[in-house]
């Protein structure tokens, strides 16, 4: 059964974001007092008590024609209302009823028996009868609440659990195989992407630098399997952010990076790779984050280069990232786009993988054996065990005699050669030094692998 859909509408800077925020528990939508910061639909589903829903963010209605991308923060608007089972219509209790409140309240008034007035910035009981000027506008009492000060959440949470009664959902949504996290520079084509994976214009698309500013999850079923997808802004070089719009964006460009399963690097390939390109690919090797490299708009540029050259290009310009796969696509038609998914879900595979103990023990002494480590000093650098502590990333912990005769060359080469001999070549490996433990143990007839049972 799908989740009841809470919409939150209002015009712009009446605390829509604030109040989305707020009943999430958590920081998701960019908050500012600029009008048109939010642009596309943020959603996150909630719980409260037994009931499960989602929620929506949306733009400020009424933008200034002459705005950027006007016209396309109307059209989500006006998707996020036909999809929603309860909207949170929003104002502001301390301006009272204007103009783009009644333009508003006249949209909303078809669906008026699933509209639930809030009057926000109410940050003193004071402000309360004034509340009352809203009952005007026909869509029934206002209910006061601040979101910035928490004043009257949970009578609104319950508001809310009391409108959803009639089609309550006890259990969440199935969990998502994975979480696919799509960064790149502007105007790289991430939220074609998007728009591509889901079949429908979920995010904005627009030729303009910067469209996108919020991290916006989007959870799509792809061969009957659950993904959640999250769009990011397009990074710059940080010197040249203008605003702390585009810093906010940066900000939660680099969490999606973090927590995703599998990072999609964008890359355009009708221009050179830029800094930022490489300043993203640094910060993913460095979060040691399972990658494929995706060459957008590859219709563009086939003509001047075959695959192979501009992987070797990709390679040369982005070492640190040569085992990640490399897909060329072309989002806004959707050529490519099944294939990539198939590779994201074999990568998420591999970063997955449980090697046996007595496996790893068996190939890192065969390494060891073609090329021990070099000894610079008295003492000789002696392997005793190893272990997988950890996936995504693979993270194996090596017991030597003493770490410091296991220098980062060395490291790099039993990295290298182990996705040569195991099962993970195209994933990052966390290899981790201890200079602790002499023996390897021992399991009991029946016993657990350690490693398979963590």
């Amino acid at each position: 059964m799908r989740l009841p859909n809470v919409a939150i509408v209002g015009r712009p800077n009446v605390g829509k974001s604030t109040l989305f925020n707020a009943l999430a528990g958590r920081r998701i939508s960019i908050v500012d007092p600029t009008a048109g910061v939010t642009r596309d639909r943020v959603s996150a589903v909630i719980q409260i008590e037994d009931c499960f829903f989602e929620l929506v963010d949306t733009g400020g209605y009424g933008l200034d024609p002459d705005e950027p991308l006007a016209d396309q923060v109307t059209a989500q608007i006006m998707q996020a209302i036909d999809l929603a089972d309860l909207i949170l219509f929003v104002v502001d209790i301390r301006e009272g009823p204007i103009g783009l409140d009644r333009q508003i309240a006249d949209l909303l008034r078809r669906s008026s028996g699933k509209v639930l007035g809030v009057a926000n910035k109410a940050d003193t009981p004071s402000l309360f009868p004034l509340a009352g000027d809203f009952s005007q506008l026909g869509l029934g009492e206002f209910l006061c609440v601040s979101a910035k000060n928490n004043i009257n959440k949970a009578e609104l949470r319950q508001a809310i659990v009391s409108r959803l009664a009639h089609m309550k959902v006890t259990e969440g949504p199935a969990e998502p195989l994975m979480k696919i996290a799509i960064v790149g520079k502007r105007n790289a084509g991430k939220s074609s992407l998007v728009n591509a994976i889901a079949g429908f214009e979920r995010v904005i698309v627009s030729e303009i630098p910067g469209t996108t500013r919020d991290a916006v999850d989007v959870r799509v079923d792809w061969q009957g399997k659950p993904f959640l997808l999250i769009d990011t802004a397009g990074c710059r070089k940080t010197a040249k952010m203008a605003d702390p719009l585009e810093y906010y964006g940066y900000v939660r460009a680099t969490a999606a990076i973090r927590r995703a399963d599998v990072v999609l690097l964008m890359i355009d390939a009708t221009v050179p790779l830029s800094i930022v390109d490489k300043q993203l690919a640094g910060f993913i090797a460095e979060q040691y984050r399972t990658c494929i490299l995706v060459v957008n708009k590859w219709d563009l540029a086939r003509d001047r280069a075959e695959q192979q050259a501009y992987e070797r290009y990709l390679t040369s310009e982005l070492p640190f990232l040569a085992y990640c796969p490399i897909a060329f696509i072309v989002a806004k038609s959707g050529e490519g786009v099944p294939e990539l998914l198939g590779l994201a879900e074999e990568l998420f595979g591999q970063a997955n993988t449980q090697i046996a103990t007595s496996r790893l023990n068996e190939v890192l002494e065969a390494v060891r054996s073609e090329r021990p480590p070099s000894a610079k000093t008295c003492a000789v650098p002696r392997f005793y065990y190893a272990t997988q502590i950890g996936t995504n990333p693979i993270t194996i912990l090596m017991f030597v005699n003493q770490p410091r005769l296991f220098d980062d060359q060395y490291r790099r080469f039993l990295v290298g050669r182990l996705r040569e001999l195991l099962p993970i070549s195209e994933v990052p490996i966390r290899l981790l030094v201890s200079g602790r433990r002499r023996s390897v143990p021992t399991q009991a007839a029946g016993q657990t692998d350690p490693v398979k049972g963590q």
